[in-house]
């Protein structure tokens, strides 16, 4: 059994699989109950250990997951851990953050003797309980060195990028060109339905085109075939990632059309009811379609 003893906090649609993965791996692992009291007795069954509360964990734990919604979700989870960490602690944050809070965050921990490294996913929940996500890493190099080993029982792709920080920014980049994406398939799916294309007859020209891609495939996967849960991840989590881009770029004092006109559909959707946990990217497409007058649907 490995040495290191990982604490897991998230086990939700992404951390369940995760954290599954490294006690696969042969790691002692430390869960605690958030959200899903289903996940955290499933992982038990399978010989995690249930910690009471934050500061618990954070005590029996030398390595420390996070997968949150977001840097307030974040900030909160390691206050809560701080009187509790033990030197050499290394937090992993595997959210999806805003670069500025992590890298306040690793200053804080650094002068208690701690690390956060920054490691957010690619990929789905389906690739998380099949250890296949991918991974874009920042942390210095001995402590890359240090957590590359748990990582690599969840991820079949690793990129350190460099410093803590440089993982969700990256992130954020790869974000804005999938949620990209999303709005423009979403937008050119409602321009078609009105001037006479289908929905079916639009995927017929661009599947298997050079403008196909996975992330169409899975995006799809929904406008096609009604799959509901064709992509796991919320509208409310789009929106949130597009507007730490937008504060990401206007730290950077770039201009960013794009990513605003992106961001706005979001916007547009969350306000049109899309808030829901269930509401998730691939039904953008409907909320584009009603902004326009259409309901649901594929016909034109």
């Amino acid at each position: 059994m490995a040495n290191e003893k990982v604490g897991f906090i998230g086990v939700g649609l992404m951390g369940y699989g995760m954290a599954k993965n490294i006690l696969l791996g042969g790691y002692a692992v430390n869960v605690v109950m958030h959200r899903s009291r289903r996940s955290v007795d499933d992982l038990v069954s399978q010989g995690a250990t249930e910690a009471k509360d934050l500061t618990a964990l954070a005590h029996a734990s030398d390595i420390i997951h996070i997968c949150a919604p977001g840097s307030p979700q974040v900030e909160a989870i390691i206050t809560a851990m701080m009187p509790e960490l033990r030197r050499n602690t290394v937090i992993v944050d595997c959210s999806t953050s805003e670069p500025t809070s992590t890298e306040r965050l690793a200053s804080i921990l650094e002068a208690k003797g701690c690390f956060l490294a920054d490691a957010p996913l690619g990929g789905t929940p389906v690739q998380a309980e099949a250890g296949e996500l991918s991974t874009m890493v920042g942390a210095p190099d001995n402590v890359f060195v240090r957590i590359k080993p748990v990582i690599d029982c969840w991820a079949t792709s690793v990129v350190h990028l460099g410093p803590t920080g440089l993982g969700h920014k990256m992130k954020l980049l790869n974000n804005f060109l999938s949620l990209g994406y999303a709005a423009l398939y979403s937008e050119a799916m409602a321009v078609g339905r009105k001037v006479g294309i289908s929905v079916d007859q639009f995927d017929s020209v661009i599947r298997g085109s050079r403008m196909d891609c996975g992330f169409y495939q899975t995006f799809m996967g929904y406008a096609v075939d009604g799959n509901k849960e064709a992509h796991k991840f919320t509208l409310s989590n789009a929106y949130k990632d597009a507007r730490y881009l937008a504060n990401m770029a206007d730290d950077a004092s770039v201009s960013n059309p794009v990513g605003t006109a992106m961001k706005n559909s979001f916007a547009a959707a969350i306000n049109m009811g899309g808030d829901g946990p269930e509401d998730y990217v691939p039904h953008l497409v409907d909320f584009i379609a009603k902004l326009n007058g259409m309901p649901p649907g594929k016909e034109s």
